[in-house]
């Protein structure tokens, strides 16, 4: 009977703690760890990104095709414990041109309704926030032209630094787009960061209570190019 009393207890005491403590819980036990970066898969010989021998044509346009991915990564403060929040989706689409070696224009947009995480209340919230149904868009927009002859004969992963305007929740902000770019089956892979603060785009972290988010965080994105 002692026993059975002192299970009991036990059981009752964890209910108790998952209830008071849910969230700190969660952050500390069960929060899943955040998905990596979105980075350009590696090449088992840097000559197996070369369809044939000879320099990439990098002349035209290229658009952003299948298999291409964008998302954000954020901070949290889950009671008491950090917690990196990750949301992801494929709805990505675009174009760049590269005239003469040089990038000229280049265009991302993002369909940010889209964009899912591990939580689907966090993801309500994030598209309350950033009123996906008046701006259901994030955009980059490149304003300079860009030196990227290198990535013709090149074996491995180019890095460019992209300035840009960021068009998020109706709000155009200036940024640099820090990006490694490769050849691989006769096309281009891309991939890399942009850095946003919050209130540059007239959104403000919420503090909960139990969750403060963090003022600034990524734009993450890799764009598999094809002509």
């Amino acid at each position: 009977m002692r026993r059975r009393v002192l299970v009991t207890l036990s059981v009752v005491l964890v209910v108790v703690g998952l209830f008071a403590g849910g969230p700190w819980v969660y952050a500390r036990l069960f929060a899943p760890d955040a998905r990596a970066p979105l980075a350009l898969p590696e090449q088992a010989q840097p000559e197996a990104v070369l369809v044939a021998p000879g320099p990439l044509d990098l002349e035209g346009a290229w658009r952003v095709g299948e298999g291409s991915e964008a998302g954000y990564r954020l901070g949290e403060v889950l009671s008491g414990q950090p917690v990196t929040v990750v949301g992801r989706t494929d709805q990505v689409t675009g174009s760049i041109t590269i005239t003469d070696g040089v990038l000229t224009a280049a265009e991302v947009v993002v369909d940010v309704a889209a964009v899912e995480t591990d939580e689907s209340a966090r993801d309500a919230y994030f598209r309350r926030a950033l009123d996906t149904s008046t701006h259901p868009q994030a955009v980059f927009r490149l304003t300079e032209p860009v030196d990227v002859a290198a990535l013709a004969d090149a074996g491995e992963g180019v890095p460019v630094e992209a300035p840009g305007v960021l068009v998020l929740h109706g709000v155009e902000r200036p940024v640099t787009a820090s990006l490694v770019a490769q050849r691989a089956d006769g096309g281009l892979e891309v991939a890399g960061t942009v850095p946003v603060v919050l209130a540059d785009h007239g959104l403000t972290p919420p503090e909960l209570g139990f969750v403060t988010v963090d003022p600034q965080g990524t734009v993450e994105v890799l764009l598999r190019l094809a002509r």
